[in-house]
């Protein structure tokens, strides 16, 4: 057991040796929780903002901004949960570092509602600049933490460093980029820049330059509690509908919009959770990089899920320029790619898909289109969710019945290769 993994009572400053990753019992930290707490609020702002922009008939202007809204507040928390995977001391410098990213975030938050109006109002510029100032109060954190594991864990200095030069570097873009007045599409466009950098970086200082000790179970059940997370705001969403309709008190319609709300959101969890990533993940450290960058998307389509639900509570006060078939795709769409991305993901991990999870996604392809097809034919609303919200139970329901031993095969399946070439096990300690 390396220096870092002993549990801390006194906060001291220890050095950052890195963490065993194959420490038993790696668990998430109360710090990693309250860290977790300040992304709350950033995507609350984004679901919120997505809400008024699709409820407005911006549809397109929304999920660009969406988009990019979900892709800096994502990557905010990727690069600290990483980091924490591998180095974190819990020493009193440590925990003074993270305070000051929560600091960042916050900030960075405030600048969602601006960054939003500027796309959604059709402004000349995009006016990004305090979440770039968010950014680059968590940027000079981050820089002190990995200066601070080059410094300390001289084995993997060579990775530290360019963790390091690949977040300076796109900083500096993104800074740039803030402070040029360029058209919004311009600077849309220009982002791919700083987009490469941030995405590579990693990947290069993993793959080539002896990568960090991050721990498998750890990462798994890091991004599972961020999912969490994001649900929160399906039940933000649900709650909002119901106040939306309870003014007269409760009724047969509000009970059963409950019952859609809070099954969709539940059965999108328990699907979520239903195939441990963990060993997988454990074994092929390679994979990483997929299932890493790829829950960039799957956050973003369910903080987008209860978007959603905040269009069907405009809806239902009259408060939306959307249709009732609009509304239905407001949440049908995102509930669709977080199905869509939870198979993907299943089959990047496992090398697999299989007869039956396509069958599986057959049948949920027709709990998505049927609620539409629904609203097409003026079916009420309520009774549109309710199909709508059966469709992440369809992989639960095959998943307890049918594919709970296929699934399990396939892990062992995967992990036995694994240990069989052990050259591919773990390409970055």
């Amino acid at each position: 057991m390396s220096e870092s993994s002993v549990p801390n009572v006194h906060h001291h400053t220890r050095r950052m040796s890195g963490r065993d990753p194959e420490e038993r019992h790696r668990v998430a930290t109360p710090l990693e929780l309250l860290f977790d707490l300040t992304f709350v609020v950033a995507f609350g702002t984004a679901a919120s903002e997505l809400a008024h922009a699709l409820s407005a008939d911006h549809v397109g202007a929304g999920i660009v901004a969406f988009c990019f809204a979900t892709f800096a507040i994502s990557w905010a928390w990727i690069n600290f949960t990483w980091f924490a995977s591998a180095y974190d001391t819990d020493d009193w410098i440590y925990r003074l570092t993270t305070m000051l990213q929560m600091v960042g975030v916050l900030v960075f938050a405030l600048g969602l509602k601006p960054m939003f109006a500027s796309v959604v109002d059709h402004g000349d510029t995009l006016d990004n600049d305090v979440m770039v100032a968010g950014y680059v109060v968590m940027r000079v954190a981050m820089v002190l933490q990995w200066w601070r594991a080059s410094r300390h864990d001289t084995t993997r200095r060579a990775a530290c460093h360019a963790y390091i030069v690949s977040i300076l570097a796109a900083q500096v873009l993104w800074c740039v980029l803030a402070l040029v007045d360029l058209p919004v599409g311009t600077t849309f466009a220009l982002m791919v820049v700083p987009f490469l950098i941030e995405i590579g970086g990693p990947a290069y200082a993993e793959t080539r330059r002896g990568g960090t000790p991050w721990h498998a179970h750890h990462v798994a059940e890091r991004y599972g509690l961020m999912v969490i997370i994001a649900l929160g705001e399906g039940m933000i969403g649900t709650m909002a509908t119901l106040a939306a309709l309870a003014e007269d008190g409760l009724t047969w319609d509000v009970a059963l919009l409950a019952l859609a709300g809070t099954a969709l959101v539940f059965g999108m969890w328990w699907a979520y959770f239903v195939v441990p990533a963990a060993d997988i993940l454990h074994a092929r450290r390679e994979r990483s990089f997929v299932f890493g960058y790829g829950h960039m998307a799957v956050f973003g389509s369910i903080v987008a899920a209860g978007a959603g639900l905040d269009v069907v509570a405009y809806h239902f006060e009259h408060h939306s320029d959307l249709g009732l078939v609009g509304s239905v795709l407001a949440l049908a769409i995102p509930v669709a790619a977080f199905t869509l991305l939870l198979y993907a993901g299943y089959a990047a991990l496992t090398g697999t898909l299989g007869s039956f999870r396509l069958a599986l996604l057959a049948g949920s392809a027709v709990t998505l289109v049927a609620p539409v097809l629904m609203a097409a034919a003026d079916v009420d609303l309520t009774w549109c969710l309710l199909v709508l919200a059966l469709t992440p139970w369809l992989t639960v329901v095959g998943y307890e019945t049918v594919g709970r031993s296929r699934g399990a095969a396939t892990r062992q399946i995967t992990v036995a290769t694994a240990i069989r070439q052990p050259e591919t096990r773990n390409p970055r300690a």
